[in-house]
């Protein structure tokens, strides 16, 4: 398993179309994703999910990913929310 705290760099956070950019990209990955933030652990393959965290640029989550693929999915992802 890989439980990590990412800082979110993307100029818009995670609203609307970066959130499905992020389950269409967690959803390419048969791992278990999760991310957490004030203290709420949401699927990261659920758009409302995503969307209902409300995190913004420069905010801190902590991304979590098991499975078979976890070290692809980790690297895309955290790759993804630092663009």
């Amino acid at each position: 398993m890989i439980n990590e705290n990412i800082t979110v760099t993307k100029e818009h956070g995670l609203h609307a179309r970066p959130a499905a950019e992020f389950v269409k990209l967690a959803t390419t990955f048969e791992s278990e994703i999760t991310l957490t933030y004030n203290e709420e652990e949401v699927d990261g393959k659920s758009i409302m999910g995503i969307m209902s965290l409300g995190i913004t640029n420069g905010e801190t989550c902590n991304l979590k990913i098991d499975g078979p693929d976890k070290d692809a999915a980790f690297k895309s992802i955290s790759t993804f929310l630092s663009a």
